[in-house]
């Protein structure tokens, strides 16, 4: 149990002198270690990150207009992949398409693992938030009784969603980049990340 948790928590000195955080919880909680030849853009990826986009998109803004709005969160998702990642894994053949080429892909290029898992986060996170100029669409035509068509209203709805986008591309260099510019909320979600790999490793030295 010990050299499991070794392995996952270990960090090679030269990696710990270059990149120490200035900020402790950062520090304490995202790990340094990376390993590049772990798959990431794999099949169960992009369908189980659509899935979870698409389902709580449809979810949170279907319940939104309620007196007491439902909303699945994220971590919601994080956690009910795991065991749909493992299925898959096991499940789906290890066909390799175009062999030889560029293009060589696997629909299953091995076990379920924490890249694949945290880009499925991010796919859920980007579809757990509701679209706040649905406000504006709902006052428009319950209130004012105008009418809107599909495009203006898209339109209305893109603008407003990538207004965040392009403000966190302006101020980029004083907002984004530097370190100390921190998000708590997200640590909560690196800490479920590497929970669940510690646990994952435990679990394989009982199979």
């Amino acid at each position: 149990m010990g050299n499991v948790t070794a392995d996952v928590e270990a960090t090679p000195p030269s990696a710990a002198a270059e990149e120490v955080c200035a900020v402790r919880q950062v520090d304490l909680t995202v790990p340094k270690t990376d390993d590049p030849a772990l798959p990431v853009l794999t099949f169960r990826m992009w369908v189980l990150g659509v899935a979870s986009c698409v389902l709580l998109s449809f979810v949170n803004q279907f319940f939104w207009y309620r007196t007491e709005p439902l909303m699945v969160t994220a971590i919601s998702a994080q956690i009910a992949v795991v065991p749909l990642g493992h299925l898959m894994a096991r499940l789906i053949p290890a066909t390799v398409f175009f062999k030889g080429t560029r293009a060589q892909f696997s629909l299953n290029p091995g076990p379920f693992n924490v890249k694949e898992h945290v880009l499925i986060t991010i796919f859920a996170n980007a579809g757990a938030g509701t679209v706040y100029a649905t406000h504006i669409l709902s006052a428009v035509k319950l209130y004012y009784k105008r009418p809107l068509g599909f495009f203006p209203a898209l339109l209305v709805m893109l603008t407003t969603q990538m207004l965040g986008y392009g403000w966190a591309g302006v101020f980029r260099k004083h907002l984004v980049e530097p370190g100390e510019m921190w998000w708590p909320g997200n640590l909560v979600q690196v800490s479920l990340f590497r929970y669940l790999k510690i646990v994952k490793n435990l679990e394989s030295l009982f199979e």
